[in-house]
């Protein structure tokens, strides 16, 4: 039930092209870092979720700001899927490997070593750059070792594959070989993330009838860097159509709707299909990161929900998100961390007709189909999996 989509749909869509997939994971606990209802800790559990055999093992759930507490969840882990995995996996031909966190390399390595299945090493955070960027690591020791860690990692995996061609660059300089590498983007179901009318009663539950929305949606965490979102809101207070959307959880958002001002709304997160219904109350979609050099070579999952869905895009990431919407021709790029800047490209998208906004989204909607549709995107992650399995 974690909005882990990435990994359950490939699983799914891999079960549906004829393969047999077993998923080793933890109890689940993100965003909240809590135990989701109906779940316990047990030594391990076994079970089915759309024909995709699922096993968990136990961790310490949190995902909280605290370095020891989040450490302890990457450890435990890291920990009871290296002495119950081998054990409880069943037949493989390869492993596909989802990070972050980087220590989930080391289960993969040793069951790899242990019953000769090679992986492949899927990066969507590059490690230790964002952790540090996000203030949970400081101390140059510990940061120093998490390189080390992760070179190793690399070392042991048959193929990586990143998200973006800015991450090949960094590893390629870190002295990953470029033909280990390959760029395969994140991507959205389109049967998921599409344009779709508003709904009256929706809008009025929710609060976003009659007002020019600008919808984020996702982790309200440290990495987002929020504060200067909420600086623009107070920026545009004077203009009452207005409105700023928060949809998700995170470490950061208890804060934030202290310090938020009118014209900003909170939603709890919503489930996946429920998504489109709150983006088409959308008048832009926002996506916002820390002003990072590491974040100018990554693109957010969020970009491609996003396009998906054709609406108006406000980037205010630099780097490979912010080319990707101007590529696409799906909205506007300002600055990260930039209020002043945030707030003019709000006042100029309501300065534009509804018909200029609606072909910005559409164009938007034309590029996902072409670039990021899941299954083009998924076909080329099984033919990575197939080559590895083959040992070609």
């Amino acid at each position: 039930p974690e909005p882990g989509f990435k990994v359950h749909q490939l699983a799914k869509s891999l079960v549906e092209k004829g393969h047999e997939v077993t998923v080793l994971t933890g109890f689940p606990n993100y965003p909240q870092g809590k135990l989701f209802p109906g779940y316990r800790q047990k030594l391990w559990q076994i079970g089915t979720i759309d024909g995709v055999t699922v096993i968990r093992v136990p961790l310490v759930p949190d995902h909280s700001k605290s370095a020891f507490w989040r450490g302890l969840n990457y450890l435990s882990f890291m920990i009871s899927a290296s002495c119950l995995g081998p054990w409880l996996c069943g037949r493989a031909d390869v492993m596909y490997v989802y990070h972050p966190p980087l220590t989930i390399g080391i289960p993969a390595w040793w069951i790899g070593l242990l019953r000769g299945i090679p992986f492949v090493y899927e990066i969507q955070d590059m490690w230790p750059e964002s952790v540090a960027a996000s203030g949970m690591l400081s101390k140059p020791g510990a940061v120093r070792m998490l390189a080390a860690m992760a070179r190793f990692v690399y070392a042991q995996a048959a193929a990586i594959s990143v998200i973006s061609q800015g991450f090949k660059t960094n590893l390629v300089m870190k002295g990953v070989a470029s033909s280990k590498i390959e760029v395969i983007p994140n991507w959205a179901d389109g049967e998921v993330y599409h344009p779709v009318l508003r709904e009256p009663d929706l809008g009025k539950e929710s609060g976003m009838a009659g007002k020019f929305n600008v919808v984020f949606a996702g982790n309200l965490g440290t990495a987002q860097a929020l504060d200067s979102v909420i600086e623009a809101a107070r920026l545009l207070e004077s203009d009452p159509i207005v409105q700023f959307v928060f949809i998700g959880d995170g470490v950061e958002k208890t804060r934030l709707a202290k310090e938020a001002p009118a014209n900003v709304k909170f939603i709890e997160r919503q489930a996946e299909d429920d998504m489109k219904r709150y983006f088409a109350w959308a008048d832009a979609l926002l996506i916002h990161l820390k002003c990072d050099p590491l974040f100018e070579i990554t693109i957010p999952g969020k970009t491609i929900a996003y396009l998906a869905c054709g609406k108006p895009i406000i980037c205010a990431v630099a780097g490979d998100a912010a080319a990707t919407i101007l590529e696409a021709s799906a909205g506007l790029v300002t600055p990260p961390e930039d209020a002043a800047a945030l707030s003019d490209a709000i006042r100029k998208l309501l300065s534009m007709s509804e018909d200029e906004r609606a072909e910005m989204g559409a164009s938007g909607r034309s590029y996902f189909l072409s670039h990021f549709d899941q299954p083009i995107l998924v076909g080329r992650m099984e033919a990575l999996l197939q080559r590895v399995a083959a040992g070609t």
